[in-house]
C-alpha cells in the first residue's frame, strides 16, 4: 500500500474519531464545561470538528489524487497537530495520564505521516491530469 494511501486512511479515522467522540459527549451531555465555560468550550468544540472535517477532506482529496488534496492535507495535519499539543492538558490537570499518552500516541503517528508527506512529495502530490 502507498504511503499516501495509508496516510489518507489514518487522516479519515482520526478525522472520524474526533467527530464521533465529541457528538457521544454532546449527546451524553457529558461535557460539563458548557455550565462554567461555555464560550471557551463551545470555541474549542468548533476548533476541533473542523479538525476532523479537514482531515476527511484531506484525505479525500489525497486518495481521488485531486490538484488540492496535498495542500488541504497539510492543512489539516497541522490543525491536528495543534489540537494534539494543546489537549492533552486538560487531562494532565485531571491527573488522567492514560489519556495524555494516547495523545502522545497519536501525536507520534501524526508527525510520522507529515515527515512522509515531505519526504514522499512527489506521491503526494500526484493528481490525475484532466485530457484535452
Amino acid at each position: 500500500m502507498k504511503t499516501k494511501n495509508m496516510a489518507a486512511i489514518y487522516s479519515i479515522l482520526v478525522g472520524v474519531s474526533i467527530i464521533g467522540i465529541w457528538t457521544i459527549l454532546l449527546i451524553t451531555d457529558s461535557i460539563p464545561e458548557f455550565d462554567t465555560e461555555p464560550k471557551r468550550i463551545g470555541m474549542h468544540l468548533v476548533a476541533e470538528i473542523a479538525t476532523g472535517i479537514i482531515l476527511i477532506l484531506g484525505a479525500y482529496g489525497l486518495l481521488s489524487n485531486k490538484r488540492w488534496g496535498y495542500n488541504v492535507y497539510l492543512i489539516s495535519m497541522g490543525m491536528l497537530i495543534y489540537t494534539l499539543l494543546a489537549s492533552p492538558g486538560y487531562y494532565a490537570e485531571k491527573g488522567n495520564y492514560l489519556f495524555v499518552g494516547m495523545f502522545a500516541i497519536i501525536l507520534f503517528f501524526s508527525m510520522m505521516f507529515m515527515v512522509f508527506s515531505f519526504v514522499k512529495q512527489e506521491e503526494f502530490r500526484s493528481f490525475r491530469k484532466i485530457k484535452n
